[in-house]
């Protein structure tokens, strides 16, 4: 009969114990599991001998999450923080004999450049991987913004000379289409999005009182 007594700690015991390696996310997100599927141009239904269409989807789920666009930026000879115009001071303008490159600095926004041509997504159909089945709530997207490191100066005066601009992951919580703009929130060292009191920050941040 004393077999089937159970410890009083019962809890720590299974804790202890260690099967082996799990299939089970672990890792608490504040991102949908579908917000990291990427977009595929193939038929729900397969032909025999063609790659069914969920294996292609997690094949380039893992092909994207080793592309890190610091490091292409890098190998191309970009230097990120140089890619923001900051304010030009026409007392310490750089030489050609101090610089390789012209002695004009950056001076058009990276919004020129940026053609959505391609684009394998609308902003709205971004934003929309933000909901999950059976959720009125909208989750944020994941994502990586340029940004600077100072938070305060980035918003006081975004072009200052001192700023330091980095990759940095942000959770994509809104989309302005007026200004084509992206509402973005830095993500903790957790991974997560969350505000000042510690909550996952759901439908672009707005909170019942507006």
């Amino acid at each position: 009969v004393t077999t089937f007594k159970i410890p009083e700690d019962f809890g720590s015991v299974l804790d202890k114990q260690v099967i082996g390696p799990t299939t089970e996310n672990l890792i608490k997100s504040d991102f949908p599991v579908q917000s990291f599927k990427p977009k595929v141009q193939i038929a729900f239904q397969r032909l025999p001998g063609q790659c069914p269409r969920d294996i292609e989807v997690e094949r380039r789920r893992r092909l994207y999450l080793t592309f890190d666009i610091e490091e292409i930026l890098a190998s191309k000879g970009v230097d990120s923080n140089q890619l923001m115009p900051r304010h030009h001071n026409a007392d310490n303008m750089p030489t050609i004999e101090e610089k390789r490159d012209p002695v004009f600095p950056v001076y058009l926004p990276l919004k020129i450049f940026d053609d959505d041509d391609y684009d394998c997504r609308t902003p709205e159909e971004w934003i929309s991987l933000g909901l999950e089945p059976g959720s009125h709530d909208r989750k944020p997207v994941p994502g990586k913004a340029l940004l600077p490191t100072d938070d305060v100066l980035g918003h006081e005066d975004p072009k200052s000379q001192k700023l330091i601009y980095k990759w940095i992951d942000v959770g994509v919580l809104d989309y302005d289409k007026d200004t084509e703009l992206y509402l973005v929130h830095k993500t903790d060292e957790k991974g997560q999005v969350r505000d000042e009191e510690g909550k996952p920050i759901l439908n672009g941040g707005i909170t019942p009182e507006g």
